[in-house]
């Protein structure tokens, strides 16, 4: 009986497992997909990883935005155009899985341009909803 237990233990360890590592190639293409359509200049495209909700919290320099499109507006505004968006570059630190459908991230990120280079850090909340891994919370500075 206990070695019965012990292999259904192991068992469903191993499963949790390759799931959480399924999802976090899941995550790295978020970041990838944000990267691409930052790098091509389209906000609007870049925003889609984000929930799309007046909750959405984003945390920056100049303080707490709350809601989708108000995040979009104060991106537009800081980047209005590729010359001041230039091309990212994310560094994936750390991945963690905090349950099945929340995942924290945090990272660097780079942006080379001709008007100079910027960087900083970002940590982000990353949750399943409605089947779709989106940001909730992203804090970077």
């Amino acid at each position: 009986m206990k070695r019965l237990l012990l292999v259904l233990l192991w068992g469903a360890l191993s499963i949790a497992g390759f799931a959480q590592s399924g999802q976090e190639s899941v995550i790295k293409q978020i970041l990838d997909q944000q990267t691409a359509s930052w790098n091509k200049g389209d906000l609007n495209a870049f925003m889609q990883t984000y929930w799309k909700s007046d909750s959405l919290v984003f945390v920056g320099k100049n303080g707490v935005t709350y809601g989708w499109q108000n995040t979009l507006d104060n991106y537009k505004k800081g980047y209005p155009d590729k010359t001041a968006m230039g091309q990212l570059r994310f560094t994936i630190i750390r991945i963690e899985y905090l349950s099945n459908q929340v995942y924290n991230v945090i990272g660097k990120w780079q942006l080379t341009r001709t008007i100079g280079n910027l960087q900083g850090h970002y940590t982000l909340l990353i949750r399943k909803i409605s089947g779709k891994w989106l940001i909730v919370q992203d804090h970077s500075s």
